[in-house]
């Protein structure tokens, strides 16, 4: 594949690549809502989006500031995401699983000026959730700083139904926006930079507090340049978007790259939906589809599969998790997406570090994350020594390059000790490179668990479990499953006289932690494996567990 020297994205930011794009594709259609029957071409787009960045303007948002969002995939993330970077607005993304606690560390951390948010999602009324994390909200008025613990807490903006005391509904916000001139609009925009930090995303930690990774308009812009040029994707191809936009799968693979590659966008549903989305990809003539691993073995189990036509499907990208590699050679065959590509990295990456491309021979798009994307650079080194290791030796994965990210918000150890001196990125993860120059994943050095692409870190649930009355001690591992990848296992030891079972385990969990944290197996033990030294042994504890759940044939199934 022949790659320009300088993407044309390079120097530009995310408002300035969405200018060009519309004025070059004004009439191709850019994003697709085939259950809401919305659709908008760029041009249609592009104006949409000065529409709601004129909004943020007259309700007196700063090049700097910050502004949350709480939904999921709606019209309104999308116009949100680029009329932020289209003024300087810092965007974070909250996840809309997140419970109460979870909440309120986002808020006050990120130490957002505004949040939008939706009703519901799912079986969670947002609106009572954000009430419960901010009493004072009942009985302000919209634009009020009232928040004790959010001193920075200024507007909170509806995104459906009737807006409570305090907010503003998008309809009104929207209104607001006619009293901003193009040429106000205009000024912000010759304000920016491409290095500029305009994105926070919230990882979890592997402590019980998430970080707040703070990428530019570069770091994610190049992403999307790179990872859509491995698809080869043209203005003629359109990208079915069944992954959440609050993840960088989401918000940076699906609508930076988009814009970048003047293809379209289509969202089946606001969250994963197997049939809406075959449908979806029948329907719009879908040539690229997304999803983490789990989401196309959805795919091939529901029942409007076998009828589905799927044959307009060519590429897209498979990630988030490790892929099976008996699933890649049935997505590659069987559903026709023949030049599917793998990537690999992390949030902190912007997020890929390695992928796949269209032109590798099937057994490299099958069997290994790729190679690094261009202007990236990847190493693997002994993790004790930090020595760079050879081909076929297994170390831990660094990278350095233009995805690398600004750092943690309001967190420079947490930092420094992600990114060393020398710029490398230290994932955490153990992989090798091969001798074609592709890398393969083996591994990870801290026992953070991938649930069907979302990272769960044991530490933030034992920090919770511990606060149950009749927990004395307890440790969270990762067991290998067939559907999600990894699923979460609890270890508890009991205090002495107390009483627990399973079901109220998971029960207590449910008040507190998102539904990717809950502990899918929990099991009673009076002990745990140690060193000599009394360190428990959590790769011990796995590979019991592994025995006794029956999970030893699972566990030999083998991933890129």
């Amino acid at each position: 594949m022949v790659q320009p020297a300088t993407p044309w994205v390079e120097g530009l930011t995310i408002g300035q690549v969405l200018r060009e794009t519309a004025r070059a594709s004004s009439d191709q259609i850019a994003v697709m809502f085939p259950s809401l029957h919305l659709e908008m071409t760029w041009g249609e787009f592009d104006r949409a989006v000065d529409q709601v960045a004129k909004s943020l303007l007259s309700m007196g948002f700063q090049h700097g500031d910050h502004f949350g969002v709480w939904a999921a995939n709606c019209p309104a993330w999308l116009l949100l995401q680029f009329a932020t970077a289209r003024i300087g607005v810092v965007m974070v993304t909250i996840n809309p699983g997140y419970q109460p606690s979870e909440l309120r560390f986002a808020i006050e951390h990120s130490q957002i000026r505004g949040l939008a948010l939706l009703d519901h999602f799912k079986s969670t009324n947002c609106v009572e959730m954000i009430e419960q994390v901010c009493p004072a909200l009942r009985s302000s008025f919209p634009g009020e700083r009232v928040h004790s613990d959010f001193p920075e807490l200024q507007w909170v903006i509806a995104l459906g139904g009737q807006p409570s005391s305090g907010m503003l509904g998008w309809d009104d916000f929207l209104q607001r926006g006619t009293a901003v001139s193009d040429e106000e609009l205009a000024r912000r925009e010759r304000q920016l930079n491409a290095g500029d930090a305009i994105n926070i995303q919230y990882t979890s930690g592997t402590t019980a507090l998430p970080k707040g990774a703070t990428l530019s308009h570069r770091n994610i812009l190049l992403n999307g340049y790179y990872s859509g040029l491995n698809q080869n994707l043209t203005a003629d191809d359109r990208i079915c978007v069944p992954v959440p936009l609050y993840h960088c799968f989401g918000c940076v693979l699906a609508s930076l790259c988009a814009v970048v590659h003047h293809c379209g966008m289509v969202f089946p549903a606001e969250t994963f939906d197997a049939g809406a989305t075959l449908l979806a990809i029948e329907t719009a003539r879908c040539t690229a589809v997304y999803g983490v691993p789990t989401m196309f073995i959805a795919l091939f189990e529901h029942h409007d599969y076998p009828q589905r036509n799927l044959k307009s499907l060519r590429t897209g990208i498979m990630a988030g998790s490790p892929c099976p590699i008996a699933l890649m050679k049935r997505v590659t065959g069987e559903m026709g997406a023949s030049e599917m590509t793998v990537g690999y990295g992390q949030t902190e990456a912007a997020p890929l570090l390695t992928q796949t491309t269209v032109d590798d021979p099937m057994e490299l798009r099958v069997g290994t994350v790729g190679r690094p994307l261009p202007g990236v650079e990847v190493k693997i080194v002994n993790p004790e020594t930090g020595k760079e290791l050879g081909e076929g030796q297994s170390g831990e994965v660094c990278g350095r390059g233009h995805g690398v990210m600004i750092g943690y918000y309001r967190e420079p150890g947490r930092t420094a000790e992600a990114i060393d001196a020398e710029g490398w990125l230290h994932t955490g993860d153990l992989g090798l490179r091969e001798l074609s120059g592709c890398y393969r994943i083996t591994g990870r050095l801290k026992d953070m668990i991938i649930r069907g692409g979302e990272n769960v870190y044991p530490r933030e649930i034992e920090e919770f479990l511990y606060r149950h009355p009749a927990v004395e001690e307890v440790q969270v591992v990762g067991v290998p499953d067939l559907k999600y990848g990894e699923e979460v296992l609890a270890w508890i030891k009991l205090r002495e006289g107390h009483t627990a079972t399973a079901h109220d385990i998971r029960a207590y969990c449910r008040t507190g932690l998102a539904r990717s944290k809950l502990p899918h197996y929990v099991q009673f033990v009076t002990s745990f494996p140690t060193t000599v030294t009394g360190k428990i042994q959590k790769f011990r504890i796995r590979e019991i567990a592994i025995q006794e759940l029956g999970l030893t044939e699972v566990a030999k199934i083998e991933t890129a």
